[in-house]
């Protein structure tokens, strides 16, 4: 059997073009850890706490007339005590973690259709590796086993909340 693969002259292989981004700087923008009833909670917990995860993506253009964006991860991971009984309410908060995770971007000369989904979905997808971290690095220094999120779906994501919010042409 043979290879039927034809490479350009120059050897290259054909790869998908380049995205027209350029990631200028990622920084913590906001970040906060609570234990909200302090060291008691430390002396009471018996059972691993119930830990649910909030995820939004905003964007934001800097200079008027430049393409030039603030995309800001935001996550929250909020920890209850497990319910005493089956189908109890949840008691009370053990700790509450907020990060707004931000990137400075630059878009190259990208289609005006591709723009919300570059902003939304692949800067998303490149800096949350270090917001996890930092989420993950924070809740094991403020003396809890380490949050570890798994990967996001960032298009699932950005397409629920378009369907929730439907977007005006030009924003972001």
């Amino acid at each position: 059997m043979s290879d039927s693969t034809q490479l350009p002259a120059d050897g290259s292989q054909n790869a998908p073009p380049a995205l027209p981004l350029a990631i200028n700087v990622q920084y913590i923008k906001d970040l906060s850890f609570e234990v909200p009833s302090g060291a008691e909670i430390f002396a009471t917990l018996r059972s691993n706490p119930q830990i649910s995860v909030n995820i939004d993506v905003q964007a934001s253009r800097l200079p008027p007339e430049q393409p030039v964006f603030e995309v800001v991860l935001s996550i929250k991971a909020e920890a209850v005590e497990a319910p005493e009984k089956e189908g109890a309410a949840p008691g009370r908060t053990v700790f509450v973690a907020e990060l707004a995770y931000a990137a400075v971007v630059t878009l190259g000369n990208a289609p005006d259709d591709l723009v919300e989904p570059i902003l939304l979905v692949e800067v998303p997808r490149l800096i949350f590796p270090f917001a996890r971290s930092i989420i993950s690095d924070v809740t094991r220094d403020g003396g809890f086993p380490p949050v570890a999120l798994q990967p996001i779906d960032f298009v699932a994501l950005w397409q629920a909340k378009r369907a929730n919010f439907p977007q005006t042409a030009g924003n972001a």
